[in-house]
């Protein structure tokens, strides 16, 4: 009964105030071997994989269809790969592997582990506004973060592989899908995310620290770009098992 539940069984739906993403890029060879052998790296110039630090402020988190004042309002840091997944009808998805997922309440880790499998685990989490200053820190998850919101003329991180913003939206995130994958049953779960409005700007990140978790020890992980979107209605559909077939070529 437990794993049935952990296999997200209903919709569910939320609104981003705000969110933060940090996308740091890496050497393939560094990251695929993070990866069940269900899901392929997305790649930039068959060379660099991709990790998101995500930080999103989310408001009246709760089952879709349910009323808003039944929902719960967390805060949720979650650490992504990019990757690609050739799903049973033949459809080549791009999408998310969740590395880590971090939150500010019980609740929510208790609630996110019955129904997901995201590992979550609780944290301490403060944010704050300072004029067009957002600050986000975590003493226990090592991350102090302080990016320039409202900064229109924000320009790539010096060592970001692109040459320009359109190539980073590529990976900036959140993609139509996240994958979890059980090797005992060899089955692939599919979650997709459905959003309206998303339109995620440039931002500059004045300054940044964090400890990345200890899978990603070893890896040149270098900035590539930072995006963030605000006040977005957000959903998840129910998730979708798959019985992989490893005979899919990517």
């Amino acid at each position: 009964m437990l794993n049935f539940l952990r296999n997200h069984p209903f919709a569910v739906e939320a609104f981003f105030a705000h969110s933060l993403v940090l996308t740091f890029c890496a050497p393939k060879e560094q990251l695929a071997h993070l990866l069940p052998p269900c899901l392929a790296l997305d790649t930039f110039d068959d060379k660099l994989g991709f990790v998101a630090v995500a930080m999103v402020q989310t408001k009246n988190l709760r089952p879709k269809g349910f009323p808003e004042f039944l929902g719960n309002d967390f805060f949720l840091i979650g650490y992504r790969l990019f990757v690609k997944y050739h799903s049973t009808s033949g459809k080549r998805l791009r999408g998310l592997y969740i590395l880590k997922s971090e939150t500010d309440k019980k609740k929510m880790e208790w609630l996110g582990n019955i129904f997901t499998m995201y590992q979550y685990t609780t944290t301490d989490i403060q944010q704050q506004i300072d004029g067009s200053l957002l600050k986000i820190y975590s003493q226990k998850s090592g991350i102090d973060v302080t990016a320039d919101i409202g900064n229109k003329q924000a320009t790539l991180p010096e060592n970001s592989p692109f040459t320009e913003w359109k190539q980073a939206r590529r990976f900036a995130g959140p993609l139509p899908f996240t994958f979890s994958y059980n090797p005992e049953t060899q089955k692939v779960l599919v979650i997709e995310g459905v959003r309206e409005e998303w339109h995620p700007q440039p931002v500059h990140l004045v300054a940044y620290d964090i400890k990345f978790p200890e899978k990603l020890e070893g890896c040149d992980l270098t900035l590539a770009s930072v995006f963030m979107v605000e006040n977005i209605p957000y959903n998840w559909k129910k998730g979708k098992l798959e019985i992989w077939n490893p005979q899919e070529i990517f």
